[in-house]
């Protein structure tokens, strides 16, 4: 049997990116591995595991007998995303940095290198697809087969030319499966937990990393009747819907009946940045929580071109349920790519500075930065 073209897999040391390798190896690919290195600030810290990831990465290459080669992408990591999300937290919002790491890095940075290695194609352990669709001669990204695992939320600002290099072997199995086979076959990493939070953070308190970069103003934290409750330390360090960390869990809110109201739990609502006032309410379900529609910038097509407006799906926030929704072009003839979306059903916590994500069934059309959510009325 020929040898099929070249692949460069992204991995990470996790168990995904290396039955990834496997399964391409499998199929007659000639593979290499690549792994890559986006952080070095604190590299040394208990909360950093770049160099355990690269031992597991090298250690599966060894299995596998493939090439692996360490690549440095921190100065453009720095650069094209942590210098955004710094920005954009210092702004007041909250932005999702794995989604700007994805296009800028893990399909920019690393596709770049990988063509200059002669490689046709690259591939990571995402749980997601591409597929050509024939009519329109347009790749696709489809959502993973897993509906518990599926990452087309953060590949949603991929464009035709990196769909078009890519491929997710991962994408058709569920996690269970990948699990099983990377037993079978004797990888080392069979057993490792998933990584979680933010690739830079890693598992460190979030609020202590971000006092390092960002300056705070500590302030009031107020309810929805204009009472002090308590002092907030920075308005960068919350985000709408947060319930842990406010330090205001015994109090009750006014005007609650005798007997109940000082359990039910306290959300961040908003954030007002000119009087560095923090605004909370008592219940998941309070109106000043739920929103009908949104307002969203920075869009960016799977397609190249803009969906027509009319009735999908779209996300609001990871591992949400897909929600019915409207797309409508944006108001007041904004010149940026942007695009509003009306709600059937109101959405709780719509957070400016994440992704709203649009869906047509199983395919993964793109998306938008939150700009600004409109409450729902009632």
């Amino acid at each position: 049997m020929s040898q099929l073209p070249r692949v460069v897999v992204g991995l990470s040391g996790g168990v995904d990116s290396a039955v990834s390798a496997y399964l391409l190896k499998q199929q007659g690919y000639e593979v290499i591995g690549i792994f890559m290195k986006n952080w070095e600030d604190d590299d040394d810290s208990a909360y950093c595991s770049s160099n355990i990831d690269f031992v597991d990465a090298a250690a599966v290459a060894d299995v596998l007998g493939i090439e692996i080669e360490h690549v440095n992408f921190a100065a453009e990591y720095k650069d094209r995303v942590f210098s955004e999300f710094l920005r954009e937290y210092q702004a007041g919002r909250t932005p999702n940095p794995d989604i700007l790491c994805n296009a800028e890095i893990k399909f920019k940075s690393f596709l770049d290198h990988a063509m200059r290695l002669g490689a046709e194609k690259i591939a990571t352990g995402h749980y997601c697809r591409v597929r050509l669709n024939e009519q329109t001669g347009r790749h696709e990204l489809l959502k993973g087969l897993d509906p518990s695992k599926d990452q087309s939320y953060f590949l949603h600002r991929l464009n035709q030319a990196q769909l078009s290099k890519t491929l997710f072997p991962v994408g058709e199995l569920h996690k269970t499966e990948v699990r099983r086979i990377a037993q079978e076959i004797g990888l080392p990493n069979a057993k490792k937990k998933d990584s979680t939070g933010i690739c830079f953070i890693g598992e460190r308190p979030f609020r202590d990393f971000l006092n390092r970069y960002i300056s705070k103003e500590p302030g009031p934290i107020k309810d929805p009747t204009g009472r002090t409750i308590g002092q907030h330390v920075g308005l960068s360090f919350y985000t709408l819907g947060q319930r842990q960390g406010l330090g205001i869990g015994g109090i009750k809110a006014k005007g609650a009946q005798k007997g109940g109201g000082e359990h039910t739990p306290w959300f961040v609502a908003r954030k007002d940045l000119d009087k560095n006032i923090l605004w909370v309410v008592q219940g998941h379900d309070h109106p000043w929580l739920l929103s009908e529609g949104l307002a969203a910038t920075d869009a960016s097509w799977c397609a190249g071109i803009e969906p027509t407006p009319g009735l999908y799906a779209a996300k609001t926030r990871y591992r949400q349920a897909d929600a019915p929704c409207e797309l409508r072009a944006a108001a007041n003839g904004a010149t940026a790519p942007a695009f509003e979306m009306h709600f059937p059903q109101a959405q709780w916590a719509v957070t400016p500075g994440q992704s709203a994500v649009l869906y047509d069934g199983d395919v993964c059309l793109g998306g938008g930065v939150i700009d600004a959510a409109t409450r729902a009325r009632g």
